[in-house]
């Protein structure tokens, strides 16, 4: 009787391990693997500081509006370049609205920010989310990162690297 005690004391946690996970749903294999922005395809909640310290969140963008995140850092010259080609053909984004987001502290990105003259651009909002939950919701590796959201707010294609003015002018129209 004993050795019958001590197996099911023994067996016990596994068991009702086994029987806990049958009862869960969990989330498929597939979908617990892929990152972030594609499990919860709308634009991330986090906070972004703007220029003047002021904080923002997905909340303040503008509805039903094409969005276009452009995740960057202040010393990328990919991100610099992708920059001016974007000033440069600015009245092509006209429709979107683009949110440029950085890693690096607010005082940094205001660098960036003056060094650009992004004030003079309407569609542009530019934050720090110096947290840098941004990196890990998108899965960065290299910058920049590029992410195209629907005028419902719904992912559409994202770019890691670099991308094309004209890709990107496509997406957004």
């Amino acid at each position: 009787m004993k050795h019958y005690l001590i197996v099911l004391l023994l067996c016990l946690p596994a068991w009702m391990n086994a029987q806990s996970t049958k009862t869960s749903n969990p989330a498929p294999a597939a979908t617990r693997d892929q990152p972030p922005y594609l499990q919860f395809p709308t634009p991330p909640a986090f906070k972004y500081t703007l220029p003047d310290g002021k904080e923002i969140t997905k909340k303040d963008l503008k509805k039903n509006v094409k969005t276009l995140i452009f995740v960057f850092s202040v010393d990328c010259d990919h991100c610099k370049h992708l920059t001016e080609e974007m000033l440069k053909n600015i009245n092509k984004f006209k429709k979107a609205q683009i949110l440029m987001v950085t890693p690096f502290k607010r005082e940094l990105m205001k660098e960036y920010y003056d060094h650009y003259n992004i004030k003079n651009y309407p569609n542009i909002t530019m934050g720090s989310e110096p947290s840098r939950q941004i990196m890990y919701f998108y899965n960065l590796h290299y910058f920049p990162g590029l992410f195209i959201y629907d005028k419902k707010g719904q992912f559409v294609k994202g770019f890691e690297g670099t991308a094309k003015i004209e890709d990107l002018v496509e997406l957004l129209k």
